[in-house]
């Protein structure tokens, strides 16, 4: 009697564990399930960060309409150290960066890269511009996308341009050359392989009418 307790009670714990071999294989589908999630949760967590750039984006065009307002020009880029607006623009510049400190917005995009900043110099003088002394800008600034197409228009060509590096934390495609050149072209398009940047403009009826609408020109 005691002995087929025994053989029962011995019984009831083989069945109630698992092997070494149903371990195994638990914790291969375990691994096969984690693997096949993982590309969508990164590809979520980097939707989330190209929306937060965006965002932050928005804001700092914000933030330069309302600086121009106020001052009567855009700020020129600051160095990477200070991020305060230098006091005049050359043209081109080293110190390509946007004045952060100076418009009070983050330093950095949801990838911790630099904002890049270009500015035409004649919105951007010591002396405000009017809708009289300065109707046109002088550099011939423009954005296109990869296939060359013109997003804008050579009789209004972008007075601003801000673009976030992206997630590789390096300027692509059009804008690789962006300390360079005087008269240069920008990029912006769909996110891909070989260009993740996002780019933003101010045209000058933009600005100009935000400036009107403000009475800060008549």
């Amino acid at each position: 009697m005691n002995r087929y307790r025994t053989m029962k009670f011995a019984s009831h714990r083989k069945s109630s564990g698992f092997s070494l071999v149903e371990m195994a294989i638990v914790l291969a589908i375990v691994g096969l399930l984690l693997g096949g999630l993982l590309p969508t949760i990164s590809s979520q967590i980097e939707q989330q960060r190209r929306n937060e750039t965006r965002k932050l984006m928005d804001e700092i065009k914000d933030a330069l309409i309302g600086y121009t307002i106020i001052n009567g020009k855009l700020p020129c880029p600051a160095t990477v150290t200070y991020g305060e607006a230098d006091g005049t623009c050359a043209n081109p510049s080293s110190d390509n960066y946007l004045p952060w400190k100076t418009l009070g917005v983050p330093e950095t995009d949801a990838w911790g890269g630099k904002w890049l900043y270009r500015v035409e110099p004649a919105f951007a003088s010591s002396v405000p511009f009017t809708l009289t002394t300065t109707s046109n800008a002088t550099l011939d600034l423009q954005v296109r996308d990869s296939a060359g197409n013109r997003l804008t228009t050579a009789s209004e060509r972008p007075l601003a341009i801000i673009f976030s590096t992206g997630p590789n934390l390096v300027a692509d495609g059009g804008n690789a050359s962006f300390e360079t050149t005087s008269n240069a072209t920008y990029q912006s398009d769909t996110p891909n392989q070989s260009f993740d940047d996002i780019t933003i403009w101010i045209s000058r009826p933009q600005l100009i009418n935000r400036m009107v609408a403000a009475g800060k020109l008549p």
